[in-house]
């Protein structure tokens, strides 16, 4: 991947909004188990942060999907990873779909005040007894006329209790289980509505994450996104930009952790010299750089395949498999090296220990992204065989 003047340009814009915007707000953050999302965000539409590869003609930038993946490096440098994750949801998770297949009405009524900042938006995919199994998910969207009626509920979802809209995918019909289902566009103001209170979760401490009802929730057939009954196809396209967003995302991050870790190794002296001397340890750090870079050309690999039309679910897959084990080394192995330090609240090390264990579990278990990698090599058993 090359990047040009307007990479840089991009990257520095938003390397200073985490400085001044984000990190020092986070330890606030965490202790009220809420991050201000509209505040944030309004700030963030007011840069045209959140329409980066979004339409021009509503609000976005145009720009092809390299240019969110370095908006991704440098967000994920927060100290913290529950705002980065809620601007996901709302740049990569519920829009993209809205954006490539949406109708125009639709995407006047809520993607352009979401790349504004004025709208905050979550997607609802996630239920109590179907996560990873999107086909086995139950709420439901019955036809009424003009309308539909939603019934069921939706789990895990970031940005709940804040959201103005949610990109829902429920069953439309009877038929077969990857083909009864549609993304709609339901206001979260609607009637028979019900949001959980957000839950205690062991990381993510910031990031609002709750339960929704859908109690006979009427909304118009109009808010559909794309063809009915296509909506398993397309949530499965939307999954790819997720993916690729958690990869990369975690890149700067993991680098300042290594960076942070050796600073502190620098500096603490163990039996009369500094704890960095010990060859265990700058082999360490050497070894988790180089698997950051690993990382870094497979989640470009996949971005150049995604930008040039061509299928990028395998790497992207990959990336999304890596990103969450390699979260799970680096944050145990540099925050053994912290010693008692690393293992108090505030410390950063330990934030992101907590923080990124989830990017094994959301957004596709890693079990899932391995069947997705074997499907591709051709290697899962066929029936009958």
């Amino acid at each position: 991947m090359i990047f040009t003047p307007e990479h840089m340009a991009l990257r520095k814009t938003v390397s200073d909004f985490v400085d001044k915007e984000l990190d020092p707000f986070v330890n606030e953050w965490e202790k009220a188990g809420r991050a201000p999302l509209h505040e944030i965000f309004k700030k963030m539409g007011d840069l045209g942060l959140l329409g980066i590869s979004k339409p021009v003609e509503f609000g976005g930038m145009g720009l092809d999907y390299s240019y969110q993946l370095s908006f991704a490096e440098e967000i994920g440098r927060a100290f913290g990873g529950s705002v980065p994750m809620a601007i996901g949801v709302q740049t990569d998770m519920c829009t993209p779909a809205l954006a490539r297949f949406g109708s125009d009405e639709l995407k006047r009524e809520f993607l352009e005040p979401s790349i504004s900042g004025d709208l905050v938006g979550c997607i609802g995919v996630s239920e109590p007894n179907a996560g990873s199994d999107v086909a086995g998910l139950k709420t439901t969207a019955k036809s009424d006329g003009d309308d539909y009626i939603i019934n069921g509920s939706k789990m895990w979802i970031t940005n709940a209790t804040q959201a103005d809209w949610i990109c829902l995918l429920a069953n439309t019909s009877e038929g077969p289980v990857h083909a009864n289902k549609s993304l709609i566009i339901v206001p979260m103001n609607s009637k028979g509505i019900t949001v959980s209170d957000p839950i205690d979760k062991i990381g993510m401490r910031a990031s609002d994450t709750g339960q929704i009802f859908f109690d006979d929730v009427r909304v118009p057939k109009r808010n559909c996104v794309g063809e009915e009954n296509k909506g398993f196809i397309l949530q499965m396209m939307q999954f790819q930009e997720e993916r690729m967003y958690a990869a990369a995302g975690g890149l700067k991050s993991m680098e300042r952790m290594i960076e942070l870790t050796i600073e502190y190794t620098r500096e603490r002296k163990v039996f009369g010299s500094p704890l960095i001397n010990n060859q265990i340890i700058h082999f360490k750090m050497a070894e988790l750089q180089t698997e950051v870079e690993a990382l870094r050309a497979l989640v470009w690999s996949a971005c150049e395949q995604h930008i040039q039309g061509e299928d990028a679910t395998r790497l992207a897959s990959m990336a999304k498999l890596k990103v969450g084990r390699l979260w799970r080394e680096l944050t145990d192995s540099c925050l053994q090296y912290w010693g008692g330090m690393g293992f108090t609240w505030d410390n950063p090390i330990s934030r992101a220990y907590r923080d990124t264990r989830i990017l094994s579990i959301a957004g596709g278990a890693d079990e899932v992204m391995l069947s997705i990698i074997a499907k591709y090599m051709d290697i899962m058993p066929r029936p009958g065989k």
